[in-house]
């Protein structure tokens, strides 16, 4: 399992995060909730070690998750990537082959059927040759799900995969979540929606730079854990 112990995670010399535990399970989706500005992200890129971590440890099966990094596939917010990059979605898959390739060779047979079966997996398949920023939002996402796929990861991180996408690709990504976790595969997904959508997830953490609630549905999404996360940044804002 990933165990998170006591992490503390600062950006622009802000803490950001302070003091968050929790344990993710193989076979499970969990949700990590919280309002804009909560430390979601930063907890995310904290524990895969793409910012620095002010304390605490981050283990995968019992060792430090920075020397598994094969292990783990990342999809970070859609704001962050480069959509005008001159490189078409097949490329784009290709680029989860790397670590198993290499730079600079040629795919192998393996990785090519890897990314053909991805594609096909979250039906792209027929725009595998366009240019990425010729897609749709729902459509960029999907592409991008694919190279996480292609990855054949055991840790799954993806951050604010909902934002803007169609009914189409939602249903898609929660399909692709649900053939996961039956493989015994961890999922952690940064979300915003309070709505139906958390009856999809076995696990909910709610977070507000601290750790306020962790377990089912019914535990976090409670009148008192609201009014201390939301409301506080409601009358923030009054």
């Amino acid at each position: 399992m990933l165990e998170v112990r006591n992490l503390a995670v600062s950006y622009r010399e802000t803490e950001a995060v302070r003091n968050v535990s929790f344990c993710l399970q193989p076979g499970e989706v969990t949700a990590l909730l919280g309002p804009n500005g909560a430390g979601k992200s930063t907890l995310v890129q904290g524990i895969l070690g793409l910012i620095p971590i002010d304390r605490g440890s981050v283990k995968w099966q019992h060792r430090s998750l920075k020397d598994q990094l094969k292990k783990i596939a990342y999809v970070p917010q859609r704001t962050q990537i480069d959509w005008d990059y001159p490189i078409t979605v097949q490329n784009v898959v290709m680029m989860g082959r790397i670590r198993a390739t290499g730079w600079f060779r040629s795919p192998s047979r393996r990785s090519r059927e890897i990314v053909n079966t991805a594609l096909q997996r979250v039906e792209m398949w027929e725009y595998r040759q366009r240019q990425i920023r010729e897609l749709s939002g729902g459509q960029q996402q999907r592409v991008f799900l694919a190279r996480a796929l292609a990855q054949e990861a055991d840790l799954f991180f993806f951050d604010e995969p909902f934002a803007g996408v169609d009914r189409k690709t939602e249903e898609i990504l929660f399909n692709v979540f649900d053939e996961l976790k039956e493989k015994g595969k961890t999922i952690l997904v940064i979300s915003h929606d309070l709505g139906e959508t958390l009856d999809r997830y076995d696990r909910l953490l709610l977070l507000d730079k601290e750790l306020i609630a962790s377990g089912s549905k019914q535990e976090v999404i409670t009148a008192e854990n609201l009014r201390k996360v939301y409301g506080r940044h409601l009358q923030s804002m009054a």
